[in-house]
């Protein structure tokens, strides 16, 4: 649910009837506003939605997502987009599924590409074993005193915000982070959608640069979900790495209330204004 704000829609998508069978359509609200342009969406909400139609696709309850690999093709214009998925590498025990966001109109084009290996489960809590301390928790953390105006926009405001240590900081930037509209309207987040919403934050989280005086837009994310997220509240530990000739990595955990769920990883484009 959004916060009541009236900057803050409740929900990232709407459903928009009639399109192609087999194709969904979803109108992009303003809470998918970018940092970089206002006709531009984030990378999290199409994100979280390109992972709702790679759940849903052929969904089986002993199997889920294990790696998913986003690709921005192009801006993604803050407008309706058509949905279309396809089993890649059908497979009994571990299969590819893909998953594109569409332009619409006469010059459609796919904006979004995003690739899931699902594998099927089986109990191996006897064996569980996690890399990655988890992260401190929820109430250690606090509200920002201030977030400067580049980002004071669009998706950044649909988050509740908890901050550890903040953008430009020593070492990697940490937070916790829900959002607050849904993502599609009238339904409820999957946790693998929960988490998707909220991933592609990790580059700004780990950013040392700052938005005033460079662009650093990131092209993919890749990441790699060994459990299940649970409850409301996504954390993440990020820091970039900026090359000499304009390429950087965003490499960071992503974490539950419990501990670390996975591992995300970003290339950027990075460029003077």
């Amino acid at each position: 649910m959004s916060d009541g704000s009236p900057h803050t829609p409740d929900a990232y998508y709407l459903p928009v009837p009639g399109g192609e069978p087999g194709v969904e359509r979803f109108a992009g609200t303003s809470a998918t506003v970018s940092v970089w342009a206002d006709t531009m969406q984030h990378g999290a909400p199409p994100s979280g939605l390109l992972v709702r139609a790679l759940e849903r696709l052929g969904a089986r309850p002993d199997a889920r997502l294990t790696r998913v690999a986003i690709d921005i093709l192009g801006p993604i214009p803050v407008a309706e987009l058509d949905v279309r998925t396809r089993v890649e590498r059908p497979g009994r025990n571990v299969e590819l599924v893909v998953a594109e966001l569409w332009t619409t109109g006469d010059d459609a084009r796919a904006v979004a590409r995003a690739s899931g290996w699902r594998m099927t489960t089986v109990d191996t809590a006897s064996a569980e074993h996690t890399v990655d301390p988890p992260l401190e928790p929820v109430a250690d953390a606090h509200v920002a005193e201030s977030m400067d105006e580049f980002w004071q926009v669009g998706y950044l405001q649909s988050l509740d915000w908890r901050w550890l240590a903040e953008i430009g900081c020593t070492g990697p930037g940490k937070v916790w982070a829900r959002p607050l509209p849904a993502l599609v309207a009238g339904e409820d987040m999957s946790p693998l959608q929960r988490l998707f919403s909220v991933a592609d934050i990790a580059n700004g989280v780990g950013a040392k640069l700052h938005p005033s005086e460079w662009t650093f837009l990131n092209t993919d994310l890749t990441v790699h979900v060994f459990r299940v997220p649970e409850g409301e509240w996504i954390g993440v530990s990020a820091e970039t790495s900026t090359g000499t000739d304009g390429v950087g990595m965003c490499a960071g955990v992503l974490y539950d209330e419990k501990g670390a769920v996975g591992r995300i990883a970003q290339t950027v484009q990075i460029r003077r204004r």
